[in-house]
């Protein structure tokens, strides 16, 4: 963390006014230094002005004594020094305030009146003295000698600590300046490292729902269709051991293929934590989210090509091989749309069969498929289960996930999904997807 100016002020805090001690401590010694100079200067004026020598000494001492306000009231000390200027005083308190001055964050236009009453006050003390000593004989240099000394002794008293002081300010604004930039730069930094993170962690979230999603369709089916292929394989077991044979091979066709898509969605994720904590455990938290939610979202497409909607035939005849009584329909043209948009269609079917072998077991259902021109409609209604009992008969348990998944699918394609009983007593689940043909 950088460290910015009020960090920097209140961790050094002075007395008074003083940001810092040793600011203080050099005002100090700078005041004592000038009010000695001003006592001592104070002695030769006191003397040509017929006034008391003490006078002239506190004097001197209390003019002096101002520069310890500089940072204070920078004005007030040049100001002052410009007072006292004809008494032939405050040299030091001179060019110092004017330095101070300078360098404040005071308006350019005070600091040029200042500096230039300063420029004018010096010219004419030093000229008015240096030919006073001409005229009593002190000086025998010639008469250009007395304004060449004034404009060079006033232009070297106000143009250096003028000078130094907007180049010291100049630099103190441009540090804080880039101090601040720096610190702002930082909590951007942080606040995108943050939100990085959140984003990180919403796709991971997102991720988990969906392969559970997957996991879902993918094994919810075929366990289904298992358990109801069991529960006929044992009523028929000694009526009719044919049909009995064909009912447990295919729970065993069933159960492999459940099997392998379950050992090629686990081997791809395997493989995508190896890949994330293999070569990259030197990066950043959350790059490793973001490189952990990209490789999660890339598991389903890995696995295998995806169910598609020629595959629809094909599930239909494993749910006919049941015992269900299905009728599929397809109206339209069939044409080609992006994986996706096949995959959430099959899902959708695939789930809503599910979902009557679970609770409307020997139900007749209707699985209709409408191609249309910018959209595909997908519905699979059933009638009311010949026996009121007969789903509790089955057996299968029923997390509730399986509207919820059908929603989230067609929902995140920008479809509409829409389910509910009917007014026969059956149920219906309805989708449209956008065509997005590819």
């Amino acid at each position: 963390m950088t460290t910015t100016g009020e960090d920097h002020t209140a961790a050094g805090r002075g007395p008074w006014w003083w940001a810092r001690w040793r600011s203080a401590v050099l005002d100090a010694c700078l005041a004592l230094a000038s009010a000695i100079e001003c006592a001592a200067e104070g002695f030769p004026f006191a003397r040509d002005a017929g006034l008391p020598v003490a006078a002239g000494i506190v004097f001197g001492l209390v003019a002096g004594s101002v520069l310890v306000l500089r940072r204070k009231w920078p004005i007030a000390v040049v100001l002052v020094s410009i007072a006292i200027t004809p008494a032939q005083m405050g040299f030091l308190m001179g060019v110092v305030g004017l330095y101070t001055l300078a360098a404040s964050e005071l308006p350019r236009r005070i600091i040029g009146a200042l500096a230039g009453m300063s420029l004018v006050g010096t010219l004419i003390v030093t000229f008015v003295r240096a030919h006073q000593d001409v005229v009593r004989g002190d000086l025998t240099i010639g008469d250009w000698f007395v304004p060449f000394l004034s404009i060079t002794t006033s232009l070297g008293m106000t143009a250096p600590p003028v000078l130094l002081g907007l180049y010291v300010g100049a630099r103190r604004r441009l540090m804080e300046s880039l101090r601040e930039r720096a610190d702002s730069l930082e909590r951007e930094l942080q606040l995108l490292a943050e939100r990085a993170e959140e984003r990180a962690e919403w796709a991971r979230n997102e991720e988990r729902t969906r392969i559970a999603r997957e996991m879902h369709d993918v094994v919810a089916h075929r366990v289904s269709l298992m358990v109801v292929h069991a529960a006929a394989l044992q009523a028929v077991a000694r009526k009719d051991p044919e049909k009995a044979v064909r009912n447990a091979a295919l729970v065993g066709d069933m159960g492999r293929q459940a099997l392998t898509e379950l050992r090629e969605m686990l081997g791809v994720l395997r493989t995508g934590e190896a890949a994330r904590v293999g070569p990259s455990s030197a990066v950043p938290l959350a790059a490793v989210g973001v490189a952990a939610a990209v490789a999660a979202s890339r598991v389903v497409d890995e696995v295998g090509d995806g169910p598609c909607l020629e595959d629809l035939e094909e599930l239909v005849g494993q749910s006919a091989a049941a015992g269900m009584v299905v009728d599929l329909s397809v109206e339209g043209d069939v044409r080609a749309y992006t994986a996706e948009v096949e995959q959430t269609a099959y899902r959708v079917v695939q789930e809503a069969l599910t979902n009557v072998h679970k609770h409307a077991v020997g139900a007749k259902t209707y699985v209709r498929l409408a191609h249309r021109s910018s959209e595909i409609a997908m519905q699979v209604e059933n009638e009311p289960p010949p026996e009121p009992g007969s789903a509790s008969s089955a057996g299968l348990p029923s997390g509730g996930n399986g509207l919820l998944g059908m929603e989230e699918r067609v929902t995140a394609l920008g479809g509409v999904f829409v389910s509910g009983p009917t007014d026969a007593g059956g149920f219906r689940v309805s989708a449209v997807l956008p065509a997005a043909a590819g």
